[in-house]
């Protein structure tokens, strides 16, 4: 079995016993639980030592996972997204079918279409988005790569992903804008 798959297998068993991982997407490496376990959220609020008013980023495979996870959103920002030239994660008003510690205090949810193949796969094994937040303690910075990531966090998961762990290349965070009135108002470019 190849490590990729491995991991998926691992990441899976893990996810779906409301235990959280450490994981590569298409930005950074993140912590990530089933988004639709309040359990799961909790551990990852207490160990990066978060403010429970804070919200997070949840990462799905598709579109139409997004028109499941947030009401009504306007079909525009799809065609948005399809030019964006970065990672970008969108901020939908009237948050669904997500634990009530993902979502903002206003209902609205942050979530990112992730093209990354180890993210996609799991998503679509699990048939559930993930929280994806970064692996660092709250207000300290985000690990650029796999060796940045503190000891606290690797050891505070359930599961650590051996893939991609050798990546050297620095990777930021994603964009995130909020989609109002037919256009995006920018968060962090």
């Amino acid at each position: 079995m190849s490590v990729f798959e491995n991991d998926i297998e691992q990441c899976l068993t893990v996810l779906k016993s409301g235990g959280t991982i450490l994981y590569p997407t298409d930005t950074i490496w993140g912590i990530g639980c089933d988004a639709t376990d309040a359990n799961a959220v909790e551990k990852i609020v207490g160990l990066k030592q978060r403010p429970d008013y804070k919200s997070f980023v949840v990462l799905v495979a598709d579109e139409k996972e997004v028109l499941q996870y947030a009401a009504s959103p306007d079909l525009a920002v799809f065609d948005y997204l399809q030019q964006a030239t970065k990672p970008t994660t969108v901020i939908y008003e009237h948050a669904l079918g997500l634990a009530d510690n993902v979502i903002a205090a206003d209902g609205s949810i942050a979530i990112r279409i992730c093209k990354d193949e180890f993210c996609r796969h799991l998503i679509k094994r699990l048939h559930k988005p993930l929280v994806s937040t970064s692996a660092n303690i709250s207000g300290d910075a985000s690990p650029a790569n796999f060796s940045e990531i503190s000891v606290d966090i690797i050891n505070g998961v359930d599961y650590v992903v051996q893939y991609r762990r050798d990546e050297a290349a620095l990777c930021a965070p994603s964009s995130i804008i909020k989609w109002q009135y037919g256009q995006p108002y920018i968060i962090r470019p």
